[in-house]
């Protein structure tokens, strides 16, 4: 496994960053953020990006990080909420790694992202309708993208890092996982 990479996706909050850090430190592997990467190029933050230049703009430095951490071998790599949406991201992270998608339920969803000021896709009055709103929008992309499934809701970071863990061994052995 540690020649291959395993890509973290799914929506904001469902805990790509913080499960990703713990499962690569399980599995010995480089951790990958790719928001920092984006954020790190661009010299601004993600939010700050999204105001400036817009989310097409962002897509894009998205796309080239995406591009360039699939080319990593024995990473894990925390893919940004939207990256999914973009074929051409899947496909990059096809080539070279497993790709796992956690969800979380709407309510949990909400929970987790707190106030929201951070993320400009939540910039709503109604944050619970926004969220069922992209989550709808984006459904398909994620499980069309999915080798392994991990609904993370009521899970800690650490009890969903060992869940991955033990699905990535049973992937191994052949075939799609839902855990």
């Amino acid at each position: 496994m540690n020649e291959k990479n395993v890509a973290i996706v799914g929506f904001m909050g469902a805990g790509k960053t913080s499960v990703g850090r713990s499962l690569a430190s399980v599995l010995q592997m480089r951790f990958i953020e790719l928001d920092d990467e984006i954020a790190a190029k661009a010299g601004k933050s993600v939010q700050k990006i999204f105001l400036d230049e817009g989310e097409p703009a962002f897509r894009a430095l998205e796309r080239e990080a995406v591009a360039q951490a699939a080319r990593a071998t024995g990473a894990v790599i925390s893919c940004g909420g939207g990256a999914v949406i973009d074929a051409r991201n899947v496909d990059a992270l096809r080539k070279t790694a497993v790709i796992i998608l956690l969800a979380a339920s709407d309510e949990e969803t909400l929970r987790r992202v707190g106030d929201a000021s951070s993320r400009p896709l939540l910039q709503h009055n109604d944050k619970l309708a926004r969220i069922r709103e992209l989550k709808s929008a984006r459904r398909d992309a994620y499980e069309a993208a999915a080798d392994i499934v991990i609904d993370t809701t009521g899970l800690s970071v650490r009890e969903v890092a060992r869940v991955a863990a033990s699905a990535l061994l049973g992937y191994a052995k052949g075939g799609t996982v839902k855990a």
